[in-house]
């Protein structure tokens, strides 16, 4: 089996990961904190575990960049919790973030298969 990869370190590559993942969530319809973390593990067949230290400021900084929306609002199980959406800014991002990643992940298994 291959390991778990904790998505929480500062990198640049990390973080870009990680909002295109929380984008890419979204945009299956609103989300709060815990919800995007447990979906991105069970997407992820339990290999991507998101950490609260950094799935909060980069929620925070989507928000910020206006490819988010919060409000307040209830859970499945009634708890009262901050509800995150993806707005039509983040759609246009995500877009771009995942035209983007598939041109990385490409070359990337290129040099992987050629060298």
């Amino acid at each position: 089996m291959i390991g778990v990869f904790t998505v929480g370190k500062p990198s640049e590559l990390v973080q870009g990961t990680l909002d295109v993942l929380i984008l890419r969530t979204l945009a299956l319809g609103p989300k709060h904190g815990w919800g995007i973390a447990k979906r991105i593990e069970q997407v992820s067949r339990e290999v991507l575990q998101v950490q609260q230290g950094s799935l909060y400021p980069a929620l925070h900084r989507l928000e910020q960049q206006g490819w988010i929306a919060a409000r307040w609002g209830e859970t499945d199980g009634g708890r009262r919790a901050k509800l995150y959406r993806l707005t039509r800014a983040g759609r246009a991002q995500l877009e771009r973030e995942q035209q983007q990643w598939e041109r990385l992940s490409a070359a990337i298994d290129l040099v992987l298969q050629k060298a």
